[in-house]
Order: C-alpha cells, then sequence, then structure tokens
C-alpha cells in the first residue's frame, strides 16, 4: 500500500490553512456556560461484577442541555487519598462498553472514567446515552447533524458532554483535581483536544490518530469515511459549501489546539486513510502547550499504535503524575 498522505520531512512542515474566528472562545466560553446554568445531579451507582481489584460505578452526570449522560467508573480497590483521574473519550460510532474492556489505568493508580457518546454506540461499542436534540435535513452519521448552524451542530454537544464529564468528577473526594488527563482515538482524540482547549483543568492529554482535525484537508483527502457523510451532503447541497465549512471552523482540532496548554502526548499513524496523517500534523504543529511529543507509526493505518501507544501514554503520564 503506498502512503496516502504526506511523509516526513513535509509532515513536520506542514501547517493548516484553518483560521480559528474571532469569537471562537466567547462561543465555546458561553456554550459551558449555558451547560452549567441548567445544573442537573450526579449519580454513581455501584455495579457488581467479578473484578476483585476494580471497583466498578455507573455514572449518569449532565451534558449539554441538563441530558443524561452515562459513563463508567472505574477506581482501584486499594487506595489511598486523591488520585490522578484519567477521562476517556470513544471513536466514531462507539459507546462505554463494559467496565472490564479497558482495565489499564485503573491498574496503574488512577480514577478512570469512560464516557458514552450520545446518540452513537451501535457501530462498534455499546452505548446507552440518547441525544434528544432534532435535526435538519442530515445523512446518517452524525457529521452533518446541524450543519447548517453552529449552535445546532451534533459536535457542540458532544464536546460540551466532555467538560461536563470533568465538572461531574471534580467535586468527588477520591479525585486529585490538579492531575487531570483526557484520552481517546479517532473522535476520541478529536474530543480530547476540544476538551484541552476548552478547559484549563486538564492538565495533560493524549489525542490517538484525532478525527474532527483540519476539516478542509481532510475533505480532500481522507479514503473512507466519516469525512465522507460531508462530501456527500455537500454534493446534494451545493450551495451550502461555504456554509458547512464556516460552521466547521468551530469544531476543529486545529483551532482547540491552538488554544491547548497542557502536557500533549500525540499519535499518528502514516498510512491512515480515514484521518490523513498531515490533518493531525495541522493539530499537532499548531499545538500550544511546549511540552509536545508525537509518536509516528510509520506501517499502520487507522488501528494506530493500539497498544504500544498506550504504553506510552502509562509511561508518559506516570511521570507527569508521579504515579
Amino acid at each position: 500500500m503506498p502512503f496516502p498522505d504526506l511523509i516526513q520531512p513535509e509532515l513536520g512542515a506542514y501547517n493548516s490553512a484553518v483560521e480559528t474566528p474571532g469569537d471562537f472562545s466567547a462561543f465555546w466560553a458561553s456554550t459551558i456556560a449555558e451547560a452549567r446554568a441548567i445544573g442537573g445531579t450526579v449519580s454513581m451507582e455501584p455495579v457488581a461484577s467479578s473484578l476483585k481489584a476494580v471497583e466498578v460505578f455507573d455514572v449518569t452526570f449532565p451534558g449539554f442541555g441538563g441530558h443524561p449522560v452515562k459513563a463508567w467508573l472505574m477506581l482501584p480497590t486499594q487506595r489511598s487519598g486523591r488520585l490522578p483521574l484519567v477521562v476517556q473519550f470513544q471513536g466514531y460510532g462507539g459507546g462505554r462498553g463494559f467496565p472490564h474492556e479497558q482495565l489499564h489505568w485503573t491498574a496503574s493508580g488512577y480514577a478512570y472514567l469512560r464516557m458514552d457518546t450520545r446518540g452513537q454506540g451501535s457501530g462498534w461499542s455499546t452505548g446507552t446515552t440518547a441525544d434528544p436534540v432534532g435535526s435538519t435535513a442530515s445523512l446518517p452519521g452524525v457529521m452533518t447533524k446541524g450543519i447548517l448552524d453552529r449552535h445546532d451542530y451534533y459536535y457542540r454537544r458532544l464536546f460540551t458532554d466532555g467538560v461536563r464529564a470533568i465538572d461531574a468528577m471534580v467535586a468527588q473526594d477520591f479525585v486529585d483535581a490538579s492531575r487531570i488527563a483526557v484520552c481517546g482515538g479517532s473522535q476520541g482524540g478529536g474530543i480530547t483536544l476540544a476538551v484541552a482547549g476548552i478547559d484549563e483543568r486538564v492538565a495533560a492529554a493524549m489525542p490517538d490518530v484525532p478525527f474532527l482535525s483540519d476539516f478542509p484537508r481532510a475533505v480532500a483527502k481522507a479514503q473512507r469515511d466519516p469525512y465522507g457523510e460531508l462530501v456527500r451532503f455537500m454534493a446534494q447541497h451545493r450551495d451550502k459549501k461555504s456554509q458547512v465549512f464556516e460552521t466547521l471552523r468551530y469544531f476543529d482540532g486545529v483551532c482547540f489546539a491552538r488554544q491547548a496548554k497542557a502536557p500533549a502526548l500525540f499519535s499518528v499513524a502514516l498510512m491512515d486513510d480515514i484521518c490523513p496523517a498531515s490533518t493531525v500534523y495541522g493539530a499537532y504543529n499548531a499545538y500550544g502547550g511546549s511540552d509536545k511529543t508525537i509518536h509516528e507509526y510509520e506501517f499502520n493505518n487507522h488501528e494506530g499504535g493500539g497498544p504500544f501507544q498506550e504504553r506510552e501514554q502509562m509511561k508518559w503520564l506516570g511521570q507527569r503524575f508521579g504515579v
């Protein structure tokens, strides 16, 4: 398979042409303020399981619009004091799955929250969180839900859920609010960049093969969905191209990356035909924090580094959080 996109040294020198809207920060500040003003309560119900070294809780917290969002919380059974927190977001089409599926963060001594993804959770991993907000005309999938108005766009709700997940956890007496990390792959990597760019409480960000970055380049270069949803929408709505890309500027990982300051560990796969490598570098090269690293997986597609990258993350975060 030939490389589908740029390779080094062009990747390292690539800079995205996406411009951050002048009211970008104000848009997101008002969005988060509106969600917090609605309020709501957090519930954490213990879950019976065969896991001996891990306590599992079924969490419900208020997300965008006060809508109930589900998550799994896992805590080490043997713990003392306040723990560093890792919040993980899911890839496109997936949900929070089952508690036993990912245990390495809890086994390493972290409080670990795996957030469900509203309106998804049936493509490759199960979820239970609905998206109760309607949409104008859109394609199957979520990429074009509300695409003609940034206030109605699907990812405004999902990114807000990500920030509200942190809100739900910082109030808990087992969380060290000075040591909060966010992570995720693909769509989860895009949410990671968004939350890191919005929320100054994030002390470490680990986006893997992040989706939702450098939209104009991604739409032109990606060979597989989900970016194809945008292409097909604009093929039918020929007169809406400018409106679509204007909305997307408020949700572009490049713009969030420019605002982010937390230490960051990225990953990229050079044979990725879903999230082209240049779009990942567009976000990485724009990233505002000075402590940033990227690991390249030269011969991998969208699976990226998988367990190899998880091993790097555990070492990297452990050094920064003293775990």
